[in-house]
């Protein structure tokens, strides 16, 4: 028995004789579905055009941003959220990590995301090397809660979490019951 192999304009496509839509899209819903699987270039040309602010705005934008991280640098180390800036710097790899962890919770709306992107963050940084670096109660204790979230997000099961929480509380605990 031969098959035999229908050209290409007269083949069938599956699923064609069911309509495209049960009801009717609405105009966004259209231009949403068009837009699927996009190339990313072709999204984001059109999108960084809408974000440019004018030149004038964007140099008021610059000054403010400036004189905030002037005035902010110029408050002594040991205040707030001063100290964690002066302690986490964008120089090091866990200040990157909490910038980023900061900027993008802003953005993200379900929990799970939410909670995979903290452990993304905080368990590959080094919080200890920064335990005990500033005078500022709060920074330590910061920085402490950012060592033992690391720690904890990085293991996987009670036994390894169990380990880690011995090991972190028996090394953490030394430089704070010397103070």
């Amino acid at each position: 028995m031969t098959t035999m192999i229908k050209p290409a304009s007269t083949r069938q496509v599956p699923f064609s004789a069911f309509p495209r839509s049960l009801t009717p899209q609405s105009e966004l819903r259209a231009a949403i579905t068009a837009a699927t699987r996009r190339p990313e270039p072709e999204c984001l040309a059109p999108l960084l055009d809408l974000a440019a602010l004018p030149e004038a705005m964007a140099d008021q934008v610059a000054t403010l941003a400036r004189r905030l991280v002037l005035s902010l640098r110029a408050k002594p180390a040991g205040t707030g959220v001063e100290g964690l800036i002066h302690e986490y710097t964008l120089s090091s790899h866990e200040g990157i990590a909490l910038m980023c962890l900061a900027e993008a919770l802003l953005r993200i709306p379900d929990s799970g995301t939410r909670d995979a992107l903290i452990r993304d963050k905080l368990a590959g940084g080094d919080w200890r090397a920064h335990l005990g670096n500033s005078p500022s109660l709060f920074v330590n204790a910061t920085t402490w809660g950012l060592m033992l979230t690391g720690q904890l997000t990085a293991t996987r099961s009670e036994t390894s979490l169990s380990a880690a929480l011995t090991r972190l509380l028996a090394r953490g605990g030394e430089p704070i019951i010397r103070k």
